[in-house]
């Protein structure tokens, strides 16, 4: 299963919000699902969203799980290459890692906002909601 995810403030921080897309390897979508954060840094955002889209991809049953997201921050925090440096993404991080650990097989690879085009709607959904 692949998940697209994304987490955005407006604002650092600022008012957050976190959305997921799960699809099929070809693209066909299964399920979405997104969430109001409060006000969080777009990093904490960006994590509350990778866990949002592992908790659907669970739900939809999947043994196996791409994450995509925009952020190659946290896609290279998660894949090892740079260290989790800031004590408030720490503890996200970690329960990350778990969650991933439930899964036979995970990768977590970043692309270009417009390539998570979906994803990024939703987050603005939630930020437009919560402000009216």
């Amino acid at each position: 299963m692949v998940v697209h995810v994304d987490g955005g403030a407006r604002g650092n921080p600022g008012p957050a919000a976190a959305a997921a897309v799960a699809t099929t390897p070809e693209g066909e979508e299964l399920a979405e699902s997104s969430a109001y954060l409060g006000e969080v840094t777009n990093n904490v955002a960006e994590y509350r969203a990778v866990l949002l889209g592992l908790e659907l991809a669970r739900s939809l049953g999947a043994r196996e799980v791409e994450v995509i997201n925009d952020s190659e921050l946290v896609a290279r925090q998660i894949g090892g290459e740079y260290k989790v440096k800031s004590a408030g993404l720490k503890p996200l991080f970690i329960e990350t890692m778990r969650e991933l650990r439930g899964f036979d097989r995970w990768s977590v690879r970043s692309v270009r906002r417009e390539d998570n085009v979906r994803a990024d709607e939703l987050v603005n959904e939630e930020l437009d909601r919560a402000a009216s």
